[in-house]
């Protein structure tokens, strides 16, 4: 394969933030050539104990009337009593508000996908053997 004239490929294990930022706004770039303005805004949801220490929360993104949620985490000790449910209702919540229809994410075999189910939310794909002995599933909603 020839490369255009002038052009180099280099491997780059600690490429400097401009060229990442270049790669990033291109992509945007053409994105919202295809699909329209991102509209983009954060989604932060945060669970602190009365220390104002985290200790769990929720972040994400809406744009395109979808709410992707990037983020769930809950300390070990705030597993299991409903505080996810809790985040992920009021990301929920908020998305409606800015107009989203739709929401996705993606988790692993190993991080409570039923968690996921039991709120509502169906699979929508999956990779088995990622990592090995588990998966990686992708779960969507409508709003």
């Amino acid at each position: 394969m020839s490369l255009p004239a002038g052009i180099s490929i280099s491997d780059d294990d600690y490429p400097e933030l401009e060229a990442v930022a270049a790669i990033q706004r291109g992509l945007h770039g053409y994105n919202q050539e295809m699909g329209g303005p991102y509209d983009r805004e954060p989604v932060t949801v945060l669970a602190r104990d009365e220390n104002e220490v985290v200790k769990g929360g929720l972040l994400g993104l809406t744009y395109w009337n979808w709410l992707f949620i990037d983020w769930l985490w809950l300390s070990r000790e705030m597993r299991g009593k409903g505080l996810g449910t809790e985040l992920l209702g009021r990301a929920e919540a908020l998305a409606r508000a800015r107009g989203c229809t739709d929401a996705y994410t993606d988790t692993f075999s190993f991080q409570a996908p039923h968690f996921w189910e039991r709120n509502g939310w169906q699979e929508a794909g999956r990779l088995d053997g990622m990592p090995p002995g588990h998966s990686r599933i992708w779960y969507r909603k409508k709003l």
